[in-house]
């Protein structure tokens, strides 16, 4: 009972603390870290000892396997040069850097200590550098790097730990560590594969999405434990197999199965992910007590520690500038003719936050070191200093050097682009069937797609004080789901319908009400948004490039006024300047204009937009 009251405890701390930190605006990590050691001194709670198998084997998996997921193999594939230099050779320049260090300040610890505690500290945290980069909004690129080197260098820092500890107790040869990378690296992926390929042929013969979802909580447990039997590296197996399940969980899953895994996994991350950061901070009394026990004094032991943190941080801006201006990219970035800015650069070096992993991995040195409290007291300097320091700098670094964050306009737009062209791919599949359409139902089809399409174009719109025919929808929509519930309700209180049949249909209304809270949502943000507008989303095509955007300055639809019609938003014609309403409006004017003069791109005439749209290739520009 006492162990199910303190986790009980511990998940209540969690929620609270993450709510204060929500409504608060402070970083939920940071929050709980400081609660985590505050809590650590009252005389109720008891001593936290991290246990280094609870972490690696309960904890580190499942994190991993969620954030895994979530992570998108064709931006990890178009970033693997920046991940791997990150996630393996700035993992080992760190470990001998921050070993020199600790050698030159300890007295009487040996190298294969001092590199024991320098592959400890040397990975970033998995959890908390993306979410600190996603809550201040930083540019996709850098929280793609940032995600793929928190995904794998733990796997490096694990193996360098390893060897240094083997190396401690009879010594090993070069030979040696380059086998012992190579059996991790490559038997890690080989049973990464495995578990996907297994994974995915059992997907194929099942669609309950209870079952799926226990077989993908059970997945990253059995990678892992696969893996380490075999003296691989369980890391690299759980995060392959969540990389590749990730991709093509919309082939192998129903859209059931994806909802309830999306969700489920979703949950777990998020207490997860904060139940670390409190443990964290837990640790903070007794392993500061221990370290006061040691005969080195405090002066000393102050300045390994300051030292230790100071190494962290400089030996990773000095690679990450190197390494980007001289191995990444040297030249002009490919898709903008531009070097990327040097303050992207910086962002990513400063961005280096550790986590539960490095206190996990301190606590595998064996009890004999020399100077063990010490080097405990490091590890747990390290993580929290970093996770202070560059956590509470990052977003004020971030502002102070102007880094655009994702524009919610741009992702509207892509949006409504993609959701474009995918409808046109499948009208044109309408199109080739052949069926027997008595009721009208291929005339429904048409025009559900077209609400779908004209929703997503209809987010575009900038102005505060205008309802648009999707937002009055969902407005109105949203009040008679309210009715509705309501009325269900009653009904299953009178109990003259199954509960069966009623939840249901309650679950019906679940669905539709959330969609149309997402795209609220998803409206306000858009509205919300002042970001830079100049940068365009998707592809480009002959007609863009011979039509370049040009100041709109209109301010009706003539064919409205002349036939008493209105308009929801204005284009106009790049070829002859003609102006017309959207499709959202009744009579589509720049849609029919474009049908009688072929006259290919429009751009929009709304005040604060200036995005093209080419009618012949679907394409925006």
């Amino acid at each position: 009972m006492e162990i199910a009251f303190l986790l009980v405890l511990l998940a209540a701390t969690v929620l609270a603390s993450t709510a204060l930190a929500d409504r608060i605006r402070f970083p939920a990590p940071l929050l709980l870290i400081a609660v985590g050691a505050a809590g650590a001194y009252l005389p109720f709670v008891p001593e936290v000892h991290l246990d280094p198998e609870i972490v690696l084997l309960g904890l580190l998996p499942p994190l991993l396997y969620a954030a895994a997921l979530q992570t998108s193999l064709v931006d990890f594939n178009a970033n693997r040069r920046p991940i791997l230099l990150l996630s393996v050779g700035l993992v080992i320049f760190t470990t001998a850097g921050v070993a020199a260090v600790v050698h030159a300040l300890l007295p009487g610890i040996g190298w294969p200590a001092a590199f024991a505690i320098g592959a400890v500290v040397g990975p970033p945290d998995a959890v908390a550098a993306t979410a600190i980069a996603r809550r201040i909004g930083l540019p996709r690129r850098l929280v793609t790097i940032l995600e793929g080197e928190s995904l794998l260098n733990d796997a490096t820092a694990l193996v360098a730990l390893r060897t240094a500890i083997a190396a401690g107790a009879g010594g090993v040869t070069l030979l040696e560590v380059s086998e012992d990378f190579a059996v991790a690296a490559g038997g890690g992926v080989l049973i990464g594969l495995a578990a996907t390929l297994v994974v995915a042929k059992v997907r194929k013969l099942i669609t309950d999405p209870v079952f799926d979802t226990a077989l993908s909580l059970v997945t990253p447990f059995a990678a892992y434990i696969a893996a380490e039997r075999f003296h691989a590296s369980g890391v690299i197996a759980v995060v392959v197999a969540g990389l590749l399940l990730g991709h093509k969980a919309a082939i192998l899953q129903s859209a059931p199965s994806r909802i309830a895994e999306r969700t489920n996994w979703s949950t777990i991350a998020f207490v997860l992910e904060n139940a670390v950061f409190l443990l964290i901070g837990l640790q903070a009394g007794w392993i500061i007590t221990d370290a006061g026990s040691s005969d080195l004094g405090w002066a000393r032991i102050g300045a390994v520690c300051a030292a230790s943190l100071a190494a962290v941080i400089v030996l990773r801006m000095l690679w990450v500038f190197p390494a980007r201006y001289l191995l990444v990219r040297p030249g002009p970035d490919p898709l903008t003719g531009k070097r990327p800015p040097w303050t992207y650069t910086f962002l990513l070096g400063w961005a280096g936050m550790r986590g539960v992993v490095t206190l996990a991995a301190a606590f595998i040195i064996p009890d004999d070191t020399p100077h063990r409290e010490v080097l405990l007291l490091i590890a747990f300097t390290v993580v929290a200093g970093t996770l202070f320091l560059q956590g509470l700098t990052l977003p004020w670094l971030a502002r102070w050097m102007r880094v655009p964050s994702p524009d919610p306009a741009e992702d509207a737009l892509a949006r409504a682009t993609l959701l474009q062209q995918a409808s046109k791919a499948g009208l044109a599949r309408l199109e080739e069937l052949e069926y027997d359409d008595p009721h009208g139902v291929g005339d429904l089809v048409r025009q559900r797609l077209d609400q779908r399409n004209f929703a997503a174009w209809e987010r575009l719109a900038t102005t505060v004080d205008q309802e648009s025919p999707s937002d009055l929808y969902n407005r109105v929509r949203l009040e008679m789901i309210t009715a509705e519930r309501e009325r269900v309700l009653e009904i299953r209180s009178a109990g003259t319908v199954p509960a069966d049949v009623v939840s249901e249909v309650l679950a019906m209304l679940d669905i539709e009400e959330s969609v149309l809270d997402h795209s609220a949502r998803e409206r306000a943000r858009v509205v919300a948004s002042t970001t830079d507008r100049s940068r365009r989303t998707g592809d480009s095509c002959a007609h863009l490039e011979a039509h370049p955007a040009v100041v709109a300055e209109a301010t009706a639809c003539e064919d409205c006024l002349a036939e008493g019609t209105s308009w929801v938003a204005l284009r106009q014609c790049l070829t002859c300047g003609h102006i017309g309403c959207c499709d959202s409006s009744p009579r589509q004017h720049a849609t029919a204009h474009f049908h009688a003069s072929t006259h290919p791109v429009i751009q929009s005439a709304e005040p604060g937009e200036d995005w093209r749209w080419c009618f012949v290739d679907h394409t925006t520009g």
